[in-house]
């Protein structure tokens, strides 16, 4: 099973987004799929218990594709040093709307939404997202953890940079800083929530 690994840094203003893809396109990154709308729904247990054992089961859409993903701690080693690493079990399928409707009928709930404006960076080892969210932008670098050290260093990441946090964590931490009662990680929601 595949182990995915990867960290994340924060992008403050969107001059801290042009200066990286600049700094992509000078390190021979290309552009694999350009500024494209993601939605993301996570599904668990009523009394969430895939959460509880930091799993996650994911139907997304991108880029006009429909995946579903499984992602868990690793069954030995780190889950977390300065990467990020889990155990993804992922596929495209046809049909979220149809997929979605077999986990509900399992007995499983949209526990949590989320979305971005993502664009993906190649150079041909490991991949750089920069993602536009709702609570601000960030960027990931996924690969090995050599090559996350390295390509970190060609972009100027310090690895004091390094975030391990989900996006949904990163929520949490940011509906506590700003006393908000969004339930999800999405434009409406936050929008809405914040103008309350």
């Amino acid at each position: 099973m595949p182990v995915e690994t990867e960290i994340k840094f924060r992008l403050d203003t969107l001059a801290d987004v042009a200066g990286l893809i600049q700094r992509l396109q000078a390190a021979d990154f290309r552009l694999q799929t350009p500024r494209t709308f993601e939605s993301n729904v996570l599904y668990d247990t009523p009394d969430r218990q895939m959460r509880a054992r930091t799993e996650i089961l994911r139907i997304r859409s991108y880029a006009g594709r429909w995946t579903v993903t499984h992602k868990r701690l690793p069954d030995a080693g780190p889950g977390e040093d300065i990467h990020k690493h889990r155990l993804e079990t992922e596929t495209e399928v046809a049909d979220g709307a149809a997929l979605e409707e077999i986990f509900l009928s399992l007995g499983l709930v949209a526990a949590f939404r989320y979305e971005k404006w993502r664009a993906e960076w190649t150079d041909g080892e490991g991949h750089c997202v920069v993602d536009e969210t709702p609570i601000g932008n960030y960027a990931e670098l996924e690969g090995s953890a050599e090559w996350i050290d390295r390509a970190a260093a060609r972009l100027g990441i310090d690895p004091a940079q390094y975030i391990t946090l989900s996006y949904g964590r990163l929520f949490d931490l940011w509906r506590n800083e700003h006393h908000s009662a969004a339930q999800d990680l999405t434009f409406a929601a936050v929008i809405t929530a914040s103008s309350s």
